[in-house]
């Protein structure tokens, strides 16, 4: 039997109308009921990936040029700085840096005046002294320690971090002799694989580089270009594996410069 005649004769027999072949191509399957696509229909355009580039990049951006104007001086200790003057400053909306902020509080650098903004925290001499005393107690012996197990070759690929202090404190930009001088030591320490101590004397070093309130007149570019020549010379022991030098040597370096942005202290 004809095959459309006996779909025709099945739909009456069972009251249903009979689809003709024409009809059925025009009617939508299941798919289409359901929303879903079919070959018929035109994809959507996949979205666009949102850039990697987030919120949090801008916020790091921020910490990091606050904490450079912290070491520069450029945010005056006892002072209050509120977040959009800040954000107009650095060209950002006061979100990321009321965020940043946040942060240098949690660190110590700041506090939080309600309504009114951060006031950059004012340090003692006596404050000074004592991340002085606690960097020296922790740094110290881990360095006198490294110079007995780490051989020369491993001391002698700091050579560049150590000669980038000297160019950083010819300079004689605080900041920038800062940043440099916290690269050196963190590398110092990293020899040591713990991840602990390195974490913990980085912030020390950052808080012991603020300037004072009402201290000593900060140290000038003599006195940075004496203190960067001191990395290069105790490398300069360290490879020759003179140990008698490299302990005078973190003698001296801790003795003359305190909680001014070395390692700090007296040995």
């Amino acid at each position: 039997m004809d095959p459309v005649r006996e779909g025709a004769q099945s739909s009456a027999e069972t009251g249903t109308p009979a689809v003709r072949p024409a009809q059925a191509a025009r009617m939508p399957g299941p798919a289409a009921v359901r929303g879903e696509h079919t070959h018929a229909e035109t994809p959507l355009p996949r979205p666009r990936p949102r850039p990697l580039v987030q919120r949090s990049s801008v916020r790091g951006q921020v910490l990091d040029a606050l904490r450079t104007a912290l070491a520069a001086g450029e945010l005056r200790p006892g002072e209050v700085y509120s977040a959009p003057a800040l954000g107009e400053r650095f060209g950002v909306s006061a979100t990321p840096v009321r965020e940043a902020m946040q942060q240098l509080a949690q660190e110590g650098a700041v506090e939080v005046v309600p309504n009114r903004g951060f006031r950059v925290v004012e340090r003692g001499a006596r404050e000074l002294a004592e991340l002085a005393e606690i960097r020296a107690l922790l740094e110290a012996p881990v360095l006198l320690r490294l110079s007995r197990t780490v051989p020369a070759e491993r001391w002698a690929e700091l050579r560049p971090l150590a000669e980038a202090t000297v160019r950083a404190a010819s300079s004689g930009t605080r900041a920038g002799y800062a940043e440099a001088d916290r690269a050196f030591h963190r590398a110092v320490l990293a020899l040591a694989g713990n991840e602990q101590l390195v974490r913990i004397a980085e912030d020390l070093h950052r808080r012991a580089q603020w300037p004072p309130a009402g201290g000593p007149a900060p140290r000038g570019r003599a006195d940075l270009i004496a203190d960067a020549h001191q990395h290069t010379a105790l490398l300069d022991a360290l490879i020759a594996g003179d140990r008698d030098l490299v302990r005078t040597l973190v003698g001296e370096h801790f003795a003359t410069e305190g909680g001014a942005g070395g390692l700090g202290g007296p040995v």
